[in-house]
C-alpha cells in the first residue's frame, strides 16, 4: 500500500525551515493541496494518511468523488499533537481544552461521542474520555468522506501512544483496540520506537495480526529507535505484513531512489507513506513507487473484519 502523506500541507518538515518556506504558502491551501492527493491517488497512491484537522478534512471533502471512485483508503492519525498544544496556549489550558472538546462533541449531532463524553465528566473515566473523542474523530472524518468505507485503519499520534508504552497503560491501549473493533476499523499506532511498541504489545496480549503500525524505516536510521540494526532486526521477525514506511526521505535527506532501494530490501512491509509538495512531484513519485515496489494492498487484520455497527 502506497500512501500520500500530510506533512507538506501543514507546513512541516523535520529537517529545516528553509524546506519549509521554498515550498511557498500555496501548498498549505485545502484546494491547492487537493489537487496534489488527487494528482497522487492517479499516479500510484492507494489512500492518503492524514492528521485529523480542519485542513486535511477541507482536503478529504473536496475529493470524495475521487476517494470513491477509486476506492482509496483513509487512514487518519489523532490527535493533530500541534493544533491541541496551540489550542491550550491560546484557549486557556487544559481546562479550555476539555470545555471546547465537550462543546463540540455535544454539538456534532454524534449521539455515541455526545453519551460518552457525559460519562467521562460525571465519572472521569479516561477510558470514557478516549472513547467519546476517537468517536467524536471518526464521525469528523466519515462526515467529510461522505463514507464510512472509504476509512480504514486509525493511528493513535505517536506522542499518545508512545507515551501509553512509557506509563504502562494497558487498559487504555486496548480500550482502543475494542472500540475500534467495534467500529469495524483497524486500530493503528504511530510510534517512533517500533521494537519497543512489538515489546509492549506482546507483553499485553494485544495480537500483532489484529493491527496497523507505522514507523519510520530509511537507510540512515532517521528517527529510528532505538537503532536501524534492531528496528530491522524486529520487522524481520514479524508475523504479518502490517507495518508502513514512514520518514523513508529522512526529511528530505535521502533521494527517492535510494529511499526505494533500501524499502524494497525489507521484509514485512505492507506499504510507505510518502510527502510530496507539487502534482508534478506526485506524478513522478508515485509512479515510480508503484513502478520499483510490488506492494500488495495490505491484509486486513482480524480485528477490523467485523462489519461497523
Amino acid at each position: 500500500m502506497i500512501l500520500v502523506g500530510d506533512n507538506p500541507f501543514h507546513g512541516i518538515s523535520h529537517l529545516s525551515q528553509d524546506r519549509v518556506k521554498a515550498r511557498g504558502s500555496g501548498i498549505t491551501q485545502a484546494k491547492f493541496a487537493s489537487n496534489i492527493v488527487v494528482k497522487s491517488l492517479a499516479s500510484g497512491a492507494d489512500g492518503f494518511m492524514f492528521s485529523v484537522d480542519e485542513t486535511t478534512l477541507d482536503i478529504v471533502k473536496s475529493i470524495r468523488k475521487e476517494l470513491k471512485e477509486r476506492n482509496a483508503r483513509l487512514l487518519p492519525i489523532v490527535p493533530y499533537a500541534y493544533g491541541y498544544v496551540r489550542q491550550m496556549v491560546q484557549g486557556g489550558g487544559m481546562t479550555g481544552l476539555l470545555k471546547d472538546f465537550l462543546k463540540k462533541t455535544t454539538s456534532s449531532m454524534n449521539v455515541s461521542a455526545a453519551l460518552a463524553a457525559s460519562k467521562a465528566v460525571s465519572t472521569s473515566d479516561p477510558v470514557s474520555l478516549m472513547k467519546a473523542y476517537l468517536l467524536y474523530e471518526i464521525s469528523r472524518v466519515e462526515s467529510a468522506s461522505g463514507s464510512k468505507k472509504n476509512l480504514h485503519t486509525l493511528f493513535l499520534h505517536e506522542i499518545v501512544i508512545d507515551m501509553a508504552l512509557a506509563l504502562n497503560l494497558e487498559k487504555i491501549t486496548k480500550a482502543f483496540c475494542s472500540l475500534m473493533k467495534d467500529r469495524g476499523i483497524v486500530p493503528g499506532f504511530e510510534t517512533r520506537n517500533f521494537p519497543f511498541l512489538v515489546k509492549k504489545l506482546q507483553e499485553w496480549n494485544i495480537r500483532l495480526e489484529d493491527v496497523a503500525i507505522v514507523a519510520p524505516f530509511n537507510s540512515i536510521g532517521f528517527q529510528m529507535t532505538p537503532s536501524r540494526e534492531e528496528c530491522e532486526s524486529v520487522l524481520a521477525r514479524m508475523p504479518i505484513s502490517n507495518t508502513i514506511a514512514m520518514s523513508i526521505l529522512a526529511a528530505g535527506y535521502l533521494k527517492l531512489e535510494q529511499a526505494l532501494d533500501y524499502i524494497s530490501s525489507l521484509p514485512n512491509l505492507s506499504g510507505l507513506v510518502l510527502g510530496v509538495s507539487n502534482e508534478n512531484q506526485a506524478e513522478k513519485s508515485f509512479s515510480m513507487a508503484r513502478d520499483r515496489l510490488g506492494f500488495q494492498t495490505m491484509t486486513t487484520p482480524t480485528a477490523a473484519r467485523k462489519k461497523k455497527a
